[in-house]
């Protein structure tokens, strides 16, 4: 049953303070998960996000024969059955709206002798998977998807598989990750060759859990990621780091209305997916590491006021770092000084909805002047509050919701979004 839409409105207001509450990373979670139901033995995980799309994986990993339980203190428990040694699940497994969760769980099974059928909400049925399809066959799966490769479908493992040499026609940190995951259960060696750097935790946890892998830089910039499979992995205790991505919310809130001061404890700050704090501090925003370390992730207190931005060039390289955070950059860029271009967008055109379009119309309808390419897109700064007073189509997209309740934040009328249901997905408690 399709959820009843939640229209929701954000109106101008004061300067922000205090220490808001993040939510932990999405994509640490969905690997803890995944990588615990593949060891031996029973792993914790702490400071698990407990919102729809992770949860749907946690479910997924229960239907593979696992036991997963949460403790009354929030630390999850996943018993694991071992690499290689999921069980056949006797149902359609639902991801929801999580592409993470199904691309990396279709990666997980094709090595597997099993039968797994895989389903989603209408967001993410509309998505391709071809890009996941394509390697897990040469893994020796068969795959049977609905017209265009998108869900559902149904995945017959492979009972011999074999290692890959394979490289990512574009950047992707869930391809690789999918890739990566299957060769856990093929012999030898699985070899992933990535062409510019995407977020590297499925590498971090899969050393965690006692996997032999390797990474090497490439003279292009590019990098090459070497799994030796069918390895004993062995249960372990994951420390979620609160989410970079959630976290660019208040961030940027913070940033552009004026007065406001935020400190945002305990975010993750791995170099691979820190592009949007590079780019406001280019910006000129003030974003301070207050207090870092490291605990399997690089973690940070960041320390954020507001200030004046102006607009700069995102260069395309910088994507992989950011591709989740362009709608809440297009925010900022909206109060910005001068023009904020954004290049290499083209990934945005097929995320939860065609983000890129999206952003544009939103920002259009707040009185904001975008343009827009194939894959670019400049937003022209209103050197302070945009006008706002729109009303902005989701697309049942988290992060557009999310991105213009900021705006309205800081807007000179309140802004109205069409529906806030998919916020949960990820962002529990928000705003």
């Amino acid at each position: 049953m399709k959820p009843q839409m939640q229209p929701m409105i954000a109106r101008p207001c004061g300067p922000l303070s205090g220490s808001p509450p993040i939510p932990g990373d999405k994509s640490v979670s969905h690997r803890a998960l995944l990588l615990a139901a593949s060891a031996v033995g029973e792993s914790c995980i702490e400071g698990l996000l407990e919102a729809g799309d992770v949860l749907a994986t946690a479910d997924a990993v229960r239907a593979l024969g696992c036991r997963v339980e949460r403790d009354a203190d929030g630390t999850w428990r996943v018993a694991g059955r071992g690499t290689g040694g999921l069980a056949e699940p006797d149902r359609v497994l639902d991801l929801g709206n999580s592409g993470t969760g199904a691309r990396l769980l279709m990666g997980l099974v094709a090595s597997q002798p099993i039968l797994t059928m895989l389903s989603g909400d209408a967001s993410l049925s509309s998505r391709p998977m071809r890009r996941v399809i394509e390697p897990l066959q040469r893994i020796g799966a068969r795959i049977w998807a609905r017209g265009g490769d998108r869900l559902p479908l149904a995945i017959r493992g492979a009972e011999a598989p074999l290692p890959i040499d394979y490289t990512l026609p574009v950047a992707s940190a869930q391809v690789k990750s999918a890739i990566l995951l299957a060769g856990l259960s093929a012999p030898g060696k699985t070899t992933v060759v990535e062409p510019q750097p995407t977020r590297d935790h499925s590498e971090r946890l899969l050393a965690h859990f006692g996997a032999e892998i390797t990474v090497d830089a490439l003279p292009d910039g590019g990098r090459r990621i070497e799994l030796t499979g069918q390895p004993e992995l062995m249960a372990q205790t994951v420390v979620v780091p609160a989410d970079v991505s959630s976290a660019a919310f208040p961030l940027v809130a913070a940033l552009i209305i004026p007065g406001s001061r935020l400190t945002l404890t305990g975010v993750g700050v791995n170099p691979l997916r820190t592009g949007l704090l590079t780019t406001l501090r280019e910006m000129g925003a003030s974003i301070e590491d207050c207090r870092t370390r490291d605990d399997g992730e690089p973690i940070s207190d960041l320390c954020v006021s507001a200030g004046t931005l102006h607009g700069v060039d995102v260069p395309a390289a910088r994507v992989p770092s950011m591709i989740d955070e362009f709608p809440i950059l297009a925010v900022a860029a909206a109060c910005a000084r001068g023009t904020t271009r954004m290049n290499g967008l083209a990934e945005l055109r097929v995320k939860e909805s065609d983000r890129l379009a999206a952003v544009a119309a939103g920002l259009a309808a707040c009185g904001v002047e975008v343009k827009t390419g194939h894959d670019w897109m400049a937003v022209h700064g209103c050197d302070g509050p945009p006008p706002g007073g729109g009303i902005v189509t989701t697309h049942f997209d988290h992060r557009i919701a999310m991105s213009f309740l900021v705006l309205g934040l800081a807007a000179r009328a309140p802004v109205r979004v069409d529906d806030g249901t998919a916020i949960a997905t990820s962002f529990p408690g928000f705003p």
